[in-house]
């Protein structure tokens, strides 16, 4: 029996870069979207309780699709195992940023 695959994602949300764990994503009908389902958080039974993957939790709780914009995003991996959820703070001068166009043209500029 195959293994369900693990994802992760990093994408760009109001200046701060989210990475997040899913079971599965692929591209939404709603055009320029892809769809991310089960995500996942780490079940900690540790004392140490992380505030960045806390915040994720708290972000999305009840979620169980969501509908991230292909411009925002920034990578996806197939991993071997579910890693810590993290919120950063972009920093200002990094390497990384988001696509500057617009996903569509809308028709009459200049086609």
């Amino acid at each position: 029996m195959t293994k369900t695959p693990i994802y992760k994602i990093s994408f760009f949300n109001q200046g701060q870069i989210y990475e997040i764990y899913a079971r599965h994503i692929y591209q939404s009908d709603l055009y320029g979207f892809i769809e991310v389902e089960e995500l996942l958080f780490g079940e900690r039974s540790g004392m140490l309780v992380d505030p960045s993957e806390e915040k994720l939790k708290a972000e999305f709780e009840g979620v169980s699709r969501s509908y991230i914009p292909m411009h925002s995003i920034t990578r996806i991996d197939e991993v071997a195992k579910e890693g810590v959820g993290t919120i950063t703070e972009a920093k200002a001068g990094s390497n990384v940023s988001t696509f500057p166009i617009p996903a569509f043209t809308p028709k009459g500029s200049g086609d």
